[in-house]
């Protein structure tokens, strides 16, 4: 692991190079060819494994016909690529239209999400997603259309084949479900119905032992991804998310503590079986 901070952005920068090359039908040998370059450097590129300089990315772009906005973001990222530490804030270096976590998302094979104020992203309806878009502060009918679409795309990965769609567990904290929102009780009947699903583990503090976690700092994401071999694919990342931007962290003992943290979550939540019965409950009462 590296010690300069968050390899995210390296890694995404692959993630999306490799992409961008398949979809214009270019070959891995004959972009090394095209720029003069080893297979063996582009596998580390396209892996994530070594920072690759602007002009380079530039250069694959040009051989790929990358669009203007998707070269923005892959130039942005290699830049990010060489800080020590990153924080990915919203509209400053990666453009706000691009959706970084959505990449990490799509690649996990494990999600475990915990959350003390909004249902998670993967689990919301689109009246919930719809009304949480109108409250950001000069949000157009436009953008909020955009980013109900975008989250209702993130869900399908719950039910994909190939590859195995991930195993989503996800805490929550009671008070959340009684908040005055539109349609909250058909959010509700959705918590149910997903918490049935075969890969959703949807587990709930109740009320009465939230003071246990004023200690826990904020809500927060962990994703793991698939193994090759006896190795994970990439390293355990943490997504904590914040008014202004986003922090990515993957480096082993900060993993550790969210992973602590969130055991110890899992120690005052209800079963699953408990979850649902109050899940069911509460719908009920909505609808009475």
């Amino acid at each position: 692991m590296s010690e300069t901070g968050s390899t995210v952005p390296r890694r995404e920068l692959g993630r999306l190079l490799r992409q961008t090359r398949e979809q214009a039908s270019v070959g891995l040998e004959a972009a090394a060819t095209d720029l003069e370059w080893s297979r063996a450097k582009m596998y580390r590129i396209e892996s994530g494994q070594s920072p690759v300089r602007t002009p380079d990315v530039e250069a694959m772009c040009r051989l790929y016909r990358a669009s203007s906005e998707m070269t923005e973001v892959l130039v942005s990222l290699a830049k990010e690529s060489k800080s020590k530490g990153w924080y990915h804030a919203y509209g400053e270096v990666i453009p706000r239209w691009f959706e970084l976590y959505v990449g990490l998302e799509a690649a996990a094979s494990r999600i475990r999400s915990y959350q003390h104020a909004l249902v998670p992203g993967l689990l919301q309806t689109a009246d919930y997603a719809a009304s949480l878009a109108r409250s950001r502060p000069g949000a157009t009918t436009a953008e909020v259309q955009k980013q109900v679409a975008l989250r209702m795309e993130r869900q399908r990965i719950l039910t994909r084949y190939l590859p195995a769609a991930p195993l989503l567990e996800v805490i929550i904290e009671e008070g959340l479900l009684h908040k005055r929102m539109p349609d909250m009780a058909g959010q509700v009947h959705r918590l149910v119905s997903a918490s049935q699903e075969p890969n959703v583990s949807v587990r709930i503090v109740p009320s009465e032992r939230t003071h246990a976690h004023f200690a826990v700092a904020g809500s927060f994401v962990i994703l793991e991804f698939p193994t090759r071999g006896a190795r994970s694919a990439e390293p355990t990342t943490v997504y904590k998310e914040g008014l202004t931007g986003a922090l990515y962290l993957d480096r082993t003992e900060e993993v550790r503590s969210y992973a602590e943290a969130w055991a110890a979550l899992a120690g005052d939540a209800l079963s699953e079986d408990e979850s649902l019965a109050l899940l069911t409950e509460i719908k009920e009462r909505t609808h009475a």
